[in-house]
């Protein structure tokens, strides 16, 4: 799937943990990467990827938000990602639980070998 191989790249890109699903305890700084829909044209899939920054303050968070915009668009240097684009990121601060997020969404194309591991 997808969601791993760019999991495993922004941890190893942020050096901050990167999570699927939010922890039930929040250390900052962390990001949580979520897949929010999928695409496929002429045997060519993609995915629309949702990724939320919490850094604590609003600062940290605006600041993990720019690392995760420039980590996240060179991932296209993975081998099978055909094209990362930025679809748009905004402060998406969580009222709820009073904690300071952003979230980028990006449209992401990439060949079937990085998903099957071949």
């Amino acid at each position: 799937m997808i969601e791993f191989v760019l999991v495993d790249y922004l941890e190893a890109a942020l050096s901050v943990p990167v999570y699927m699903e939010k922890p039930e305890e929040c250390v900052y700084p962390f990001v949580v990467l979520e897949k929010t829909g999928g695409t496929e044209q002429n045997y060519i899939p993609g995915a629309t990827i949702a990724v939320q920054s919490y850094g604590g303050t609003l600062a940290r968070t605006v600041k993990l938000n720019g690392r995760v915009k420039r980590a996240m668009l060179d991932a296209i240097q993975i081998d099978g990602i055909d094209s990362v684009k930025l679809n748009s990121d905004y402060n998406f601060t969580d009222t709820e639980a009073k904690q300071y997020r952003y979230q980028g969404v990006y449209v992401v194309t990439y060949t079937q070998e990085v998903i099957d591991g071949e």
